[in-house]
């Protein structure tokens, strides 16, 4: 077996808290799961219909989260941090089980789902990984802000670029290779809002559970938090955790280059929407010890989020 093989958790894992979004309580209890099964959100506060699975296609909502649905209107929302971290981690199979309609904000970041979910370990299988390849380039453009997607030969790349009025946040840039690069700053950044887009955003019935415990606020020339910024590119790198967990929505991980400007989770959906409505822009394949040096995938990863 090799880091090539399908891999999920050794034990389940537990979280509770407040959906950022409804402000309701939620436990989810993420659990190891057989090969080829992906991942697969359980409300278990439900007794029928009542798996949903994260894909692109299943995105039912994208306003200031990423919200999946089934069939039958079941939904999960604001799925994108643990999506990420699954995503980060290499963690191709799991069942997440969680009793209401939000995954919790925790601090608003990836960062306790990757610590208890490294803690758990991971549990390799002797079934090779498969990866989605990009053949051709795609964009996809919203007035000022877009996304492109192009081929890449051995890596995620995902360069994103943020440009705000406002003076602490300004123009922010940052380029990553997921699969090579200490990603800590990356899970460790958390969502953040505009004090004065807030009244805004609780009108339109969202943000019911948001505190200085779990977002960034910035007033003016401020930051209301008395935890400051964890990284000085925090809200850059905050976009970018979204954008890994959102790509996630496509099954696998992906070898790619991405340029993002201005993005967030509608300008991704609607990149993978339009990727994957033609067979020519992609390939799935399986990897193999002879298609691919086994230290390009998640090479460092484990070393750096200890």
């Amino acid at each position: 077996m090799t880091l090539l093989n399908q891999k999920t958790i050794n034990k389940a894992v537990n979280f509770s808290g407040v959906g950022l979004h409804n402000g309701k309580f939620a436990k989810v209890c993420v659990k190891p799961s057989d090969p080829n099964t992906g991942i697969i959100f359980k409300r278990v506060d439900l007794k029928t219909n009542n798996l949903i699975f994260p894909s692109f296609a299943n995105v039912s909502d994208t306003s200031l989260n990423t919200t999946i649905s089934n069939e039958y209107g079941v939904k999960v929302s604001t799925i994108e941090h643990l999506m990420g971290a699954l995503f980060g981690l290499g963690i191709d199979n799991a069942l997440v089980e969680i009793d209401n309609e939000e995954v919790p904000i925790l601090d608003g970041s990836a960062k306790e789902f990757i610590e208890k979910l490294t803690i758990s370990g991971l549990k390799k299988s002797e079934v090779p990984i498969k990866i989605i390849k990009i053949k051709k380039k795609v964009i996809f453009n919203d007035g000022k802000r877009s996304i492109s997607i192009e081929p890449s030969k051995l890596s995620l790349d995902i360069n994103f670029k943020l440009r705000y009025k406002n003076s602490v946040i300004g123009n922010q840039k940052n380029k990553i290779n997921v699969y090579e690069d200490d990603l800590r700053d990356i899970f460790n950044s958390r969502t953040f809002c505009l004090f004065e887009d807030i009244e805004k955003i609780k009108k339109n019935g969202l943000a019911k559970g948001g505190s200085l415990d779990n977002a960034i606020v910035v007033k003016g020339n401020e930051i209301l938090n008395k935890e400051k910024l964890r990284n000085p590119k925090e809200f850059v790198n905050h976009k970018i955790l979204d954008c890994i967990g959102d790509l996630y929505t496509s099954g696998y991980r992906i070898i790619a280059s991405i340029n993002c400007s201005q993005g967030g989770h509608y300008l991704t959906n609607h990149l993978l929407k339009k990727v994957f409505e033609n067979k020519e822009n992609f390939s799935i394949i399986e990897i193999q010890e002879r298609n691919l040096p086994h230290t390009i995938i998640n090479k460092n990863l484990l070393r750096s989020i200890a």
